[in-house]
């Protein structure tokens, strides 16, 4: 499971390649299961790594393995719901990435007592860290799922979202009317959810509406 593949999942949104590569798979054309784990399964590798590091857990190769076949378990489970969920407005890269960071973290989470927390302070540090570890997360997600907007409503989400700024700052910024920017911004966001709706688990937490300002 851990084999080549990263550099490999990179279309852009909405690309031929990936709309070919979902729809062979969903109609179980000879070697299309093959072709897509080959080519993502560098990524999902990368994906687990990085969530463990986030979340300071060590994995042995083998925990890692189980926690990415259950990331292709997930892409497949209720008649391959996750690939009939791609509408290709992010590069299919993106949304699996979104699909297995939730996995993994429902993974990891369950799976909590059977795996080593390396690093760990204080038991009060501890409690601060996760939730930094969790704002990164979350941060990383947000980015993840902005692939799947247009250029004017990616920078209405990284202003408000993740730069904190208020309707009155981000009016002066783009020029945008005062009461244009709420609205814009929640199509945004449902765009954004479409995207990561296949998984178990709840949006990226910074997605919720922020106060005007």
């Amino acid at each position: 499971m851990s084999g080549p593949g990263a550099n490999r999942a990179t279309s852009g949104p909405g690309s031929p390649e990936d709309a070919a590569l979902v729809q062979d798979c969903l109609r179980g054309a000879p070697g299309a299961w093959d072709r897509f784990v080959d080519r993502f399964a560098g990524l999902f590798h990368h994906v687990v790594d990085r969530t463990c590091s986030q979340r300071r857990l060590a994995l042995s190769a083998a925990d890692r393995d189980d926690v990415i076949a259950e990331i292709l378990v997930e892409v497949l489970k209720e008649n391959a719901a996750v690939l009939r969920g791609f509408a290709g407005r992010s590069s299919l890269a993106t949304y699996l990435a979104v699909i297995a960071r939730r996995t993994a973290v429902r993974m990891l989470s369950q799976a909590d007592a059977h795996v080593v927390r390396v690093d760990l302070p204080t038991a009060g540090a501890a409690v601060v860290d996760r939730h930094a570890d969790q704002r990164r997360a979350d941060r990383e997600e947000i980015e993840g799922l902005m692939g799947c907007l247009e250029p004017d409503e990616a920078r209405l989400i990284r202003l408000h979202h993740l730069e904190a700024r208020s309707y009155g700052e981000i009016s002066r910024l783009t020029g945008l009317p005062l009461g244009s920017i709420g609205p814009a911004l929640s199509r945004a966001r449902q765009k954004m959810r479409e995207v990561g709706h296949s998984s178990d688990t709840p949006p990226a937490a910074g997605l919720g509406p922020r106060a005007a300002g």
